[in-house]
């Protein structure tokens, strides 16, 4: 397998340090903010959705106003998706402005500013669609925006959910877990059981990773769109890592709050690093087979709300971190799936 890159092409390590540093920065210093006002409770989903904004706007923003030899920088990219650009700084800053108001007013969470924040996601949507409509489809890739073939959406859908259906069949068959008291939660909810599954299924799996697709943008138009775009001048199998071992160092504080591994401050961020380092492959693949930021924020954003839908309605770990999906099992297992993933030729292509 080559994992050479023509030596013309080289990494600028100025502008990728830039762009590392401050985002870690910002999130951190958020990830801070939610510790020392509240800790890792229900005020945590609200600050990691805006923590999952920031990679996207700090590479936005530098593009557009710092790296002036860049090819998006403002004095020399007039093209109609800079609207896009410049409504996701807006939207970024709005979602800040309102994790600030919480901070300063909890009793405002979750009622009104949740309804805000769906709000925003619906804007949010029909603001890309219209500025696509209005650019085009080649406008948009030439903006590093490109999406995929509409038939790969499904098959996405359907390849994470049936991987991580499997993983909670694992938990099940390994006697990792338990099995949720649906009927109960149905109850309380006022539904029967079978309604309440489907309604769950729709809203979380399905509903959830649409609404969720421009949140899972911040993350995949930092880490895949800009920096797999310069790390990957090392070797694309060495860049994709590397982004996999920085993305894992993002992650690091919100994982010691209890996110993911709850109870296992120091060894949940070493295993959520390697389990990031096994992600970047998968993602760090689609993102060379399709050139599309949008299908790997969709693949995010169905691997975030699927899971979380399987392991509270049909088998939920004993403890997450000795188990399937996320936990060190899977890694081992995901691990082992990734060695036949670097047998195509997408990581043999010159970046």
């Amino acid at each position: 397998m080559s994992d050479q890159t023509p030596s013309s092409q080289k990494v600028n390590w100025q502008e990728v340090g830039l762009f590392v540093g401050l985002t870690i920065a910002l999130s951190w210093l958020l990830d801070l903010l939610l510790w020392q006002k509240f800790g890792y409770g229900q005020y945590a989903l609200l600050f990691l959705q805006a923590q999952m904004l920031i990679p996207a706007a700090v590479a936005i923003f530098l593009q557009r106003y710092v790296f002036k030899t860049g090819a998006l920088h403002v004095r020399a990219y007039r093209g109609r998706p800079r609207w896009f650009f410049s409504a996701y700084l807006l939207f970024t800053l709005a979602f800040l402005a309102l994790v600030g108001l919480v901070t300063l007013r909890p009793d405002l969470y979750p009622a009104p500013v949740a309804s805000v924040v769906m709000v925003l996601l619906v804007l949010s949507l029909v603001a890309l669609l219209a500025v696509r409509l209005a650019s085009g489809r080649e406008a948009f890739r030439k903006a590093g925006l490109s999406g995929a073939r509409w038939s790969a959406w499904p098959l996405v859908w359907l390849g994470v959910m049936g991987y991580l259906g499997l993983q909670v069949a694992l938990n099940a068959a390994t006697g990792l877990g338990f099995q949720p008291d649906v009927g109960a939660l149905a109850a309380s909810a006022g539904m029967g059981v079978p309604t309440y599954l489907f309604a769950g299924f729709l809203n979380t799996a399905i509903v959830g990773p649409l609404l969720g697709l421009v949140i899972a943008f911040g993350e995949e138009y930092g880490w895949r769109g800009y920096l797999q775009g310069e790390l990957t001048k090392l070797g694309r199998v060495k860049g994709v890592l590397l982004v996999g071992a920085i993305w894992g160092v993002w992650h690091a504080p919100a994982v010691a709050m209890g996110h993911n591994y709850p109870g296992h401050p120091w060894l949940g961020p070493v295993a959520f690093l390697v389990f990031n380092l096994v992600l970047s492959l998968w993602f760090g693949w689609v993102m060379l087979k399709t050139r599309s930021v949008w299908l790997v924020a969709f693949l995010h954003a169905v691997l975030n709300a699927g899971y979380s839908w399987l392991v509270a309605m049909l088998h939920t770990p004993h403890d997450p971190l000795f188990a399937f999906g996320p936990g060190l099992y899977g890694i081992a297992f995901a691990a082992l799936l990734s060695l036949l993933l670097l047998r195509d030729r997408a990581w043999k292509q010159a970046a």
